[in-house]
């Protein structure tokens, strides 16, 4: 078995490498659920449906051409090439490659407590499917 200390993820948005500013990184992946109860049944009888899935980040902002702010608020409603892996390396069987076409659902520039870092959480749809990978790259 093989566990990691989730430390080091890697996320990429249309080609950069912006891992450094993220505090935090979810894939959630899920499927409809169709119910195909019928008369005379008496359980609900459910067949997976279209799949789904979205991406949320947390990023530390930052204002400097090439990082958060300058790739996020162009891409706000707009497709882009989202990459993820659970570390920083290459891919193997351990360390797979999620990628897919995203939409930026949202984007929150700024914002925050006084005395903290000023992050931006930024949410990702789905708008194409998501493949997994394991072939070394």
């Amino acid at each position: 078995m093989s566990t990691l200390h989730w430390r080091n993820p890697k996320v990429e948005v249309n080609g950069t490498d912006l891992s450094d500013n993220f505090s935090s990184a979810a894939l959630n992946l899920s499927a409809e659920m169709l119910d195909e109860t019928a008369f005379g049944d008496t359980t609900r009888i459910r067949k997976g449906g279209l799949f789904d899935w979205s991406i949320e980040l947390n990023a530390h902002q930052d204002f400097v051409s090439g990082e958060v702010d300058s790739t996020f608020f162009a891409l706000v409603g707009v497709t882009a090439c989202i990459e993820l892996r659970p570390q920083n390396i290459c891919s193997t069987v351990i360390n797979p490659i999620y990628s897919g076409i995203g939409i930026i659902e949202s984007y929150n520039p700024i914002g925050g407590d006084v005395g903290s870092l000023l992050d931006a959480p930024i949410t990702i749809q789905s708008a194409g499917a998501l493949s997994r990978a394991t072939a070394a790259t």
